[in-house]
């Protein structure tokens, strides 16, 4: 311990022996601190150009390790010397808390043994004396003083030690309180990066086969937000138990927050440091604050703040409730919510637990079923809420779902169906639908939901996971004598079956269903015929005058047969009926709707323009092509698709460059098989190496055929595939490798049989995927022509 001395400033007013001084040593270095390098240089650098630093956030989030840390940086030491005082309110009760206290814990921490009526003036006649760097550790303490005189005393005392100079003050706290007067620099702690996370959580669960275990306990700590304080606790726990991974894993499964209860006091127990933070005045002072915390740790996206007044009416001072919250460092804000760390939510869930018919969950519960129920009606009504609080909506449901699901099942099946218009995204409510049981209650909602999943998951392009629901909700419509919804769901999975390629098992499920269409009405019979004359169009098996000419006296329906009549006659006769099919289409064009259901239009706009394609109208097929994209400027999956069609045009006109930039520009940065937009990937990338074949650029185009076979595979998609290995093929055949071209020709054959399509109509009812007829590998391989004699 450092000599005693005596200080005799010659400001000081004091009695000679006033005050004893007895410097003491700083508290040494934390042994556990990773990851805040680049910080713990920027506050030092303020530090040491005399700036005033306030360290703000929860606890446990490592405000007073940083501090610890700095006070043993190399220039802070040069600069103060043993100057550099630690002062901790750590363990004192804020509500009551004086200024004696204050001063006697300050003057404690200068080792100086103050006398007289005057300690702050001893303690600034101390800090006078040469630099000084003090540390207010747990500044909340005194921040949150419930005593008249310590809130007004306290902060002026603070204020008066700031300005003398020479003195620097660095500030930890819970509270945002910091006190006025002082010009400080405040720094949200944030918490540990995953390698910092990691480093920490390692450092004391001493594993041999670290690297064999490190992706779930990464996956953990992600769990854990990266909060130091419980990563330790965590730690410790599975240390000192001996836990492996794997129990670990469990013992948070099942505990979570108790996990974090690992013994006495602040760093060793969430919930130790929780209360101190749960029991602060300004927490206490508002009796419905707890509630709020209650319900920002059961929202997984925190509380919407714009939303707050209109989710929770009957709490007058929502507003200023959260504001307390957020300034005791219990939530933070982001992206417009009030949210939590993972281990003060889970604190906190286990804590206040949201009971179901608790009148914060009815409001809750009151307003999001109510946004959803107008999204519905008004389709793009409130869409903006769907979009903005969609993971607590669906929150609410699940929950909702397990405790009271017979209210809750409209608010499932609506909530889907907004989802699909506006934000398609995966849902964790997939498995509640599916684990709904079934009785006679049950069958009808049952299937809505699953019918809704069915459309969400087909906006995703996942058809695996679409034909399941739509499959399960045909047999529940099914056995309530729902025949006509149960149609639909059958129309749903043959037309999956169609997109992928697969005609005969689309004609298989339609011809399947037969023993239920005398229940059905004459329109939803229509649709029936209409899906299955579209599925055996691609077979061939039919002739073209058999198909689409069943009339059904609904005016739409029939309309749409007739247009694909004259589709199907183009695809049929080729070149022989352009004129008249040309004739039919112009004259039905005007018949199809312009607004509400635009999909007849495109379809006989689509038809005049292969029709253009096939007479080497280009300009012409450009400008439907144009004419459907604009129709469907607000859906971005057709205009998408239309956009890919017209570059496809622009190469064929000979502008390859135009070509490259429409199919980028409209397309953008797509992720290969980003949920969205998977079918659009594989258009676009299919149609991108038609457009490098056709421009010679050989190594792009295989690269786009390879790609577009793989994402084929993954889709499930047999057509793309074929097309695809076709293309590769005439790259073979172009470089003059004729065994390679005829292995990719070959492998055509298989994919055709499972298809249902003859190898001489691969491309007939798709025209715009045809390549131009200088690639002529493939015809030749038909034909069994040299070079591919005798492989046929």
């Amino acid at each position: 311990m450092p000599q005693s001395t005596l200080l005799f400033p010659a400001s000081c007013a004091c009695p000679l022996n006033a005050i004893r001084y007895c410097p003491p040593e700083p508290p040494s270095r934390p042994s556990m601190f990773y990851g805040r390098g680049d910080l713990v240089a920027e506050l030092t650098n303020l530090i040491v150009n005399n700036e005033h630093i306030a360290l703000i956030g929860p606890g446990g989030v490592g405000k007073s390790s940083l501090a610890k840390t700095i006070l043993h940086e190399a220039v802070i030491t040069t600069k103060f010397a043993n100057r550099r005082y630690f002062v901790t309110y750590d363990g004192m009760d804020p509500s009551a808390i004086t200024f004696e206290a204050f001063t006697t814990r300050f003057a404690e921490a200068l080792g100086i043994e103050p006398a007289g009526a005057n300690p702050m003036l001893q303690i600034s006649t101390c800090l006078r004396s040469a630099c000084a760097l003090v540390v207010f550790d747990n500044a909340e303490t005194f921040e949150e003083a419930d005593g008249s005189s310590a809130l007004r005393e306290i902060p002026q005392a603070i204020a008066e030690i700031a300005g003398i100079p020479g003195v620097i003050l660095i500030l930890t706290s819970r509270s945002r309180r910091s006190s006025p007067n002082v010009s400080w620099i405040t720094k949200d702690i944030p918490p540990l990066d995953s390698n910092s996370a990691q480093e920490a959580f390692f450092q004391i669960y001493r594993r041999a086969d670290r690297e064999n275990v490190e992706e779930g306990i990464a996956s953990l700590l992600q769990d854990l937000d990266f909060h130091p304080l419980s990563i330790n606790i965590l730690a410790n726990a599975a240390q000192q138990n001996g836990w492996s991974p794997d129990m670990l894993r469990e013992r948070w499964k099942d505990q979570r927050s108790a996990v974090l209860d690992h013994g006495e006091g602040k760093l060793q127990s969430l919930s130790y440091t929780m209360r101190l933070s749960l029991n602060s005045p300004s927490i206490q002072r508002f009796g419905e604050a707890q509630h709020i915390l209650a319900i920002i740790a059961f929202l997984p996206q925190g509380l919407n703040e714009a939303l707050s007044k209109r989710i929770l009416p009957s709490t007058l001072q929502v507003d200023i409730i959260c504001d307390v919250l957020w300034r005791q460092s219990l939530v933070y804000r982001q992206d417009g919510f009030l949210k939590m760390l993972a281990p003060i939510r889970h604190y906190v869930r286990d804590l206040l637990p949201l009971a179901t018919n608790s009148p914060c969950l009815r409001e809750i519960r009151t307003f999001y079923y109510s946004t959803i129920q107008r999204c519905s009606a008004e389709r793009n009504g409130h869409a903006d809420i769907i979009i903005s609080d969609h993971l607590n909506i669906e929150h609410v449901i699940a929950f909702d779902l397990a405790h009271i699901p017979e209210v809750t099942y409209p608010a499932c099946w609506t909530f889907l169906r907004c989802l699909t218009w506006h934000l398609p995204r995966p849902t964790s409510l997939t498995p509640a639908i599916f684990d709904i049981v079934e009785n006679s209650s049950t069958l009808w909602p049952k299937a809505s939901c699953l019918w809704n999943l069915g459309w969400l998951y087909i906006e995703l392009s996942q058809t695996k996971e679409s034909m399941k629901a739509s499959e399960a909700a045909g047999a529940l419509y099914l056995a309530t004598g729902n025949h006509g919804m149960a149609a639909e769901c059958v129309i749903q999975c043959a037309d999956l079956y169609r997109c992928q390629g697969r005609f005969v098992q689309s004609q298989q499920i339609l011809w399947g269903f037969q023993h239920s269409w005398v229940y059905l009405s004459e329109p939803t019979k229509a649709k029936l015929w209409h899906f299955l004359d579209h599925a055996r169009m691609y077979t061939f098996a039919t002739s073209a005058n058999e198909l689409f000419v069943r009339s059904s006296g609904n005016h739409i329906w029939d309309l749409k047969s007739k247009i694909w009549y004259w589709r199907v006659k183009l695809y049929y006769g080729g070149y022989r009926d352009l004129v008249q099919v040309n004739a039919y289409l112009e004259a039905l064009l005007p018949q199809c709707p312009s607004t509400g259901d635009l999909f007849t239009r495109r379809d006989a706009l689509r038809g005049l323009a292969e029709v253009a394609m096939y007479q080497n109208r280009l300009s012409d097929a450009m400008h439907r092509l144009q004419e459907i994209a604009e129709m469907f400027k607000q859906d971005s999956h057709e205009g998408l698709l239309y956009a890919i069609l017209k570059a496809v045009v622009a190469s064929k006109q000979g502008d390859h460059a135009f070509a490259r930039e429409l199919i980028n520009t409209a397309t953008g940065p797509l992720q290969s098989f980003a949920l969205r937009t998977a079918m659009i990937f594989l258009h676009k990338s299919y149609f991108s190496a038609c457009i490098e074949l056709t421009a010679g650029a050989y190594d792009k185009a295989q690269s786009q055929f390879i790609a577009t076979i793989e994402g084929s595979d993954i889709q499930d998609n047999i057509t793309f595939k074929a097309y695809s290995k076709r293309g590769l093929g005439e790259i073979a055949f172009a470089r003059g490798d004729f065994a390679l071209a005829a292995q990719c020709f070959t492998e055509i054959r298989p994919l055709c049989n499972e298809m249902g399509v003859p190898l001489l109509h691969l491309y007939s009812c798709d025209p715009f995927s045809l390549l131009p007829d200088r690639f002529r590998g493939w015809s030749l391989f038909l034909e069994g022509r040299l070079p591919f004699a005798n492989i046929m």
